[in-house]
Order: structure tokens, then sequence, then C-alpha cells
């Protein structure tokens, strides 16, 4: 549940990348130009999984839930500790 899984999710969510696309080995200016292509989707929505149209918002909401599930199972954890 990282910055840079978040921007990959949201590209699978947008249709940029593939689901399959992991970004693996990608170089810090592909995640950029994916970061850029990501943000300039999300602006007729003002960044709200709420204002997506049905269709990206049960995408967003089943790649999200995924990633969750597994993050958790993985030993994540979405509370902060009070030293955060």
């Amino acid at each position: 549940m990282t910055p840079t899984g978040n921007i990959i999710r949201d590209a699978w969510v947008f249709g940029i990348i593939p689901e399959t696309e992991t970004c693996a080995g990608w170089t810090l200016q592909g995640i950029q130009a994916l970061y850029d292509k990501v943000s300039e989707a999300w602006e007729p929505y003002g960044l709200l999984a709420s204002r997506l149209p049905p269709p990206l918002r049960e995408r967003h909401q089943r790649i999200y839930e995924k990633a969750v599930k597994q993050a958790k199972a993985a030993g994540w954890t979405p509370e902060l500790d009070d030293d955060d």
C-alpha cells in the first residue's frame, strides 16, 4: 500500500496499463510519467472514487479490495502507530 503501488493500481483502474503490469524494473522517469497520466485521468473526478462512473468505480473497488486483502495478509495494518 505504497504511493507507487497506488499509482499503479490507479493506472489499472483507468486502463492506462493492463492489470498484469506490475511496473517491476521501471525507471523513476517511467513511474513519474505514469503518475502524470494517472493524475490527468483523476482530474475530472476530483480524486474521489465516489465520483467515478459506475464501471470505473466498480473496477476501483475490486482492485483496491484485493490489494488491501493481500496487504493485510502480508502484515500491513492501516492504523498508524503513535510514533508515525
